[in-house]
Formats: structure tokens, C-alpha cells, sequence
């Protein structure tokens, strides 16, 4: 018996899904990430990105409001495989002077997987004829871009500095 192919607007909804787990993953992780950071510009954009953060839920509930569909959560192993990364990080180098580099790398291998994400879902947003649902996705997919080069500026001196510290 043949099956039907699933049809495009099936796979937009279940990145959706996927990416708004993500999202509330994240939102947990980034105060444990501002909190084990050392340098004060960091915990700062720990902090900044995670009220960024609850705005991206929020977008994305209005996305699923566009097309029709109730906010749903769909396991992202993905995002825990990445989030589980940092928090090893963390704990193996607590006590590191590399512990901000650590940090700062974390942080970009999420905010690479959002942009991934939502440059897709802005993509595929347009192709359905969803202008309204693209035009959030986009501002979303600005503020990750925006972090994750704000994490890169911040990713020099934490590199320097873990360089000099263990010299």
C-alpha cells in the first residue's frame, strides 16, 4: 500500500514544534549559562538573550496563531544534544580560565542552530503564503544573527584571556 508524501505545511508545523521546544529549552539553560560566566559583558548577554528569548516564544505562538494551529512543543533532540554540551562545559571547566571561550562557544552552536531553523521556517513561511508568519520568523532570525556576532566580539577577549591565564 502506498502512502501519501506529507505535504510541505506539514513539515513547516513540525520545525515549528521543534524549534519552540527549543526555545523553552533555552530559556532554562541561558540563567545557568549567565550565572557560571565570569566575565560581567558576558553574564550581560546571557541575561540580554534570554529576554530576547521569551519574546521568540511569544513570536512563535503568533505563528502558530497564523496558521491555525495551538502552540505545541515537539522533543528537539538536537537542542538538548547542543544544551548538554554547555552544561559539560560548565561543569568541566568550573574552575577554568578557558571556562568563557567554553561558554562563548556554547552559546554560538545554539544560536547557529536558530538561525538554521529560522531562516528555513522564514523560507518556507513565504513559499505557504504565510507573509504574516515570515515577517516574524525574520525579526527572529535578526535578534539571533545580532547575538550571535555580539557573541563573537565577546568570544575575542574570552579567548585572549584563556590563553594568557593558562601561559
Amino acid at each position: 500500500m502506498a502512502t501519501t508524501p506529507k505535504p510541505l505545511d506539514e513539515m513547516f508545523l513540525d520545525m515549528l514544534k521543534d524549534v519552540y521546544y527549543a526555545e523553552k529549552q533555552i530559556l532554562k539553560a541561558l540563567p545557568k549559562m549567565a550565572k557560571a560566566a565570569k566575565a560581567p559583558e558576558l553574564k550581560k548577554a546571557f541575561e540580554t538573550h534570554r529576554e530576547e528569548t521569551e519574546g521568540h516564544v511569544e513570536r512563535l505562538g503568533q505563528v502558530f496563531e497564523i496558521v491555525g494551529k495551538a502552540p505545541r512543543a515537539k522533543t528537539c533532540d538536537a537542542i538538548l544534544g547542543i544544551l548538554e554540551e554547555g552544561k559539560a562545559v560548565m561543569e568541566d571547566y568550573a574552575d577554568s580560565p578557558a571556562l568563557d571561550a567554553g561558554l562563548v562557544a556554547s552559546a554560538q552552536a545554539v544560536e547557529h542552530y536558530e538561525m538554521a531553523r529560522y531562516g528555513t521556517l522564514k523560507a518556507w513561511a513565504k513559499q505557504l503564503g504565510h507573509s504574516d508568519a515570515a515577517t516574524l520568523l525574520d525579526a527572529t532570525l535578526a535578534e539571533e544573527t545580532k547575538t550571535d556576532k555580539t557573541l563573537t566580539q565577546l568570544g575575542a577577549p574570552a579567548n585572549t584571556a584563556a590563553v594568557a591565564k593558562a601561559a
